[in-house]
C-alpha cells in the first residue's frame, strides 16, 4: 500500500496592484475595494506556498525534486510578477481584478500545466500577515 505525501515549497514575491472594476462607477469601486482602489495602486510582500501532492517515486524517493519545482516557480510567478505592476505589467491581470483569490488561481492554472498529471496542487497566498487564500479550497 502505497500514502500520499505533501512537499511544500514557500516562495515570496513584491507586487502591486489596484482592486477596479472597470465596470463600476468610481462610487462603487470606493465603496467594495476602500483604499484598495487607490488610482496610484498599492503593494504587497505575498508570500506564496506551493503544495504539490502525490506517491513517492521508489526510484527517487521524491514526490518531485524541490530543485525543479523551484525552478517552475521561479519561471511561472517569479520572473512574471515579483516587482511588477499585476494590473499594468502582466496580462493575467488586463481584464481580471488582481484580488488575492485569482491571483492564487492564475498561479494555480501556471504551474498546474508544469507537473505530472498524477500529483495534485494546491496553492496558499498570504498577502499579508493575517489575510491568505487557498486554491482549490
Amino acid at each position: 500500500m502505497t500514502f500520499k505525501t505533501s512537499i511544500i515549497r514557500r516562495a515570496q514575491f513584491n507586487a502591486a496592484h489596484r482592486l477596479h472594476n472597470d465596470q463600476w462607477s468610481i462610487e462603487k469601486n470606493n465603496d467594495i475595494f476602500g483604499k484598495c482602489n487607490n488610482p496610484n495602486f498599492h503593494g504587497h510582500n505575498y508570500i506564496l506556498e506551493v503544495k504539490v501532492i502525490g506517491e513517492i517515486n521508489p526510484d527517487t524517493g521524491y514526490v518531485v525534486d524541490a530543485k525543479i519545482l523551484k525552478q517552475i516557480i521561479n519561471k511561472e510567478v517569479i520572473d512574471q510578477f515579483d516587482h511588477k505592476n499585476l494590473n499594468l505589467d502582466t496580462s493575467d491581470f488586463r481584464h481580471l481584478i488582481p484580488t488575492a483569490e485569482n491571483i492564487a488561481r492564475v498561479i494555480y492554472d501556471k504551474i498546474r500545466i508544469n507537473l505530472s498529471i498524477d500529483l495534485e496542487l494546491k496553492i496558499k497566498l498570504y498577502e499579508t500577515e493575517n489575510n491568505s487564500v487557498e486554491y482549490p479550497a
